[in-house]
């Protein structure tokens, strides 16, 4: 009698593990719905853009490419870098080679996917660490070498967003940035329709504590590596790697 209550305690115990295996499996997101690219901050050439040396904006990818040929720099990656205005402005805080060139935004009732609190702010430091921190925690030491804002934030230390829901209908094509546990930044772009849950959840499988919402349907993506050559938009912040021509 005991061998039998073992054999099905053991049973009862394999179902169990494998049912919440299967559980687990079904709750992971489908990494091929998305567009991602890596970045290592510490021996990649990232840099934000928004006006060349005349004060034009560069408004789209194409537009950047030729620009930084002309330094005889080559176009490896880019991506729109946040949301803008009408007059294709920054919406919130923009710095750009250490200088501010919009403020930061601390409105908390504003409308649209900007104002979802928190919002948040990615940046890279002088000696390129990057930090995606919400707006309340920002502090600007002087140390800063680029920064755009935008919202809402995706994980905020690991956790989801409050406003997100799991199921939602709300579904958009939409581009983000997290921080991966060695430091590196990984950009990533839906290649469909996705909600803000799943998106949030992608960063999160990915490892990132903290990820931040770039933009929603308008979000281009150049990446020839991967056959991605998106050249289409107008937009207001790029952000970009390059490397020398050899």
């Amino acid at each position: 009698m005991k061998k039998i209550k073992r054999i099905i305690g053991a049973g009862l115990l394999f179902s169990l593990t494998g049912f919440y295996l299967l559980q687990q499996a079904n709750s992971r997101i489908n990494e091929s719905r998305f567009l991602s690219y890596i970045i290592n901050p510490a021996k990649q050439e990232l840099k934000f853009y928004w006006k060349d040396k005349d004060g034009k904006n560069y408004l789209n990818f194409e537009n950047l490419k030729l620009a930084v040929e002309k330094n005889n720099e080559e176009l490896i990656f880019a991506v729109n870098g946040g949301m803008y205005k009408k007059d294709l402005s920054p919406q919130g805080l923009f710095i750009e080679n250490g200088i501010m060139q919009t403020s930061i935004d601390t409105v908390e009732d504003g409308y649209g996917n900007f104002y979802l609190q928190p919002n948040g702010v990615f940046y890279l430091t002088g000696s390129n660490e990057p930090v995606i921190c919400t707006t309340t925690n920002f502090e600007n030491d002087g140390n800063i070498k680029y920064a755009t804002q935008s919202g809402p934030m995706l994980l905020i230390e690991g956790k989801m967003h409050p406003r997100f829901n799991k199921g939602s209908a709300n579904v958009h094509i939409r581009n983000g940035v997290g921080i991966l546990p060695d430091g590196n930044i990984l950009f990533a772009m839906s290649k469909e329709k996705v909600n803000f849950y799943d998106f949030a959840s992608y960063f999160r499988q990915k490892g990132c504590k903290n990820a931040l919402y770039l933009d929603g349907f308008v979000s281009r993506t150049y990446l020839p590596s991967k056959g991605w050559r998106q050249f289409e938009g107008n937009f207001g912040v790029i952000i970009g790697e390059t490397k020398l021509k050899e």
